[in-house]
């Protein structure tokens, strides 16, 4: 039998979680104003891009900077040997020659991907680790698909369309690192879920213009789970970004919810586009093991 001392300990930690909940989302909202804070190896790739981003660096500027990040490093030199880039089976030792065959492209896409794996290692993250596994799944298969749908489209760039596909939810992945700051959230999973759920795109847009992440990538993340018609042909990077992510399980609210049936869009997108899965497949589990 529930108790009246029990009812006001639940009651309390009620008011607690709330309270939480409200603090969690107005932190991100100053942060977000100002100076966005992510784990010190988060800075090292933002160090990068700013290299990455100046076309006046040459491969050796570009490769001595990489090469002061041990982890980044040995990331991209086994990527640059991978069958993906190095289908002659020559293999490489050096990473000014790794950067040279891998494009400045890739290594901003890589750079990114590598450091997202480590947040999932954050300290807290535990307590989120099935939400996080599933999410990065998600963001490699996204990431895959939407450069096989670029393969397929004369107009896309490929990487450009990889970059967006893999940072698409970077607004969740930012807001599970939030939550471990909050004693409550780590405690209730599902409470962050629901959270995620409702404000992980704004956030999400709002993190990658304060990121410095270019316009046209951040425009096309915009909705990317919000139901639309089936684009009868990709237009654009946001069709892209929006194909991308439903094939790969997309709509994150479905995610976490079950739902009886399939609905008509997305069986539409799957009869469209359905035949690149496995090529999507094979490239995400290419990417799994470049970056694991």
């Amino acid at each position: 039998m529930m108790t009246a001392s029990t009812e006001n300990d639940q009651d309390k930690k009620g008011d607690a979680l709330k309270s939480q909940r409200f603090q969690m989302l107005a932190d991100i909202a100053k942060e977000l104003s100002g100076e966005v804070v992510f784990p010190t190896y988060f800075d090292a790739v933002l160090r990068l891009r700013k290299i990455l981003n100046d076309p006046e660096q040459s491969i050796a500027n570009i490769a001595h900077a990489v090469s002061v990040e041990p982890l980044i490093s040995a990331k991209l030199l086994h990527l640059a040997n991978s069958v993906a880039y190095n289908p002659g089976g020559q293999v490489l030792v050096d990473i000014k020659s790794a950067i040279t065959r891998l494009g400045v492209n890739a290594v901003r896409t890589a750079s990114l991907a590598i450091v997202m794996t480590q947040l999932l290692r954050a300290k807290g993250m535990a307590e989120f680790s099935e939400l996080t596994h599933s999410l990065w799944d998600h963001s490699i298969k996204t990431a895959a698909a939407a450069n096989v749908i670029a393969s397929h489209t004369s107009r896309q760039n490929r990487e450009e369309a990889m970059l967006a596909g893999l940072i698409h939810d970077l607004g969740a992945f930012y807001m599970l690192y939030r939550a471990t700051q909050y004693e409550e959230l780590r405690h209730r999973p599902d409470t962050v879920k629901y959270l995620i759920i409702q404000w992980h795109e704004s956030i999400g847009v709002s993190l990658l213009n304060a990121l410095g992440i270019p316009e046209e990538i951040v425009d096309a993340t915009i909705d990317h789970d919000r139901m639309r018609p089936t684009p009868t042909t990709i237009r654009n990077l946001s069709d892209t970004i929006y194909v991308a992510n439903m094939l790969s399980g997309g709509h994150f609210e479905w995610l976490m919810q079950d739902q009886a049936e399939i609905p008509t869009e997305i069986a539409l997108l799957e009869e469209k586009y359905g035949h690149l899965h496995p090529e999507i497949e094979a490239m995400a589990s290419e990417m799994h093991s470049s970056f694991a």
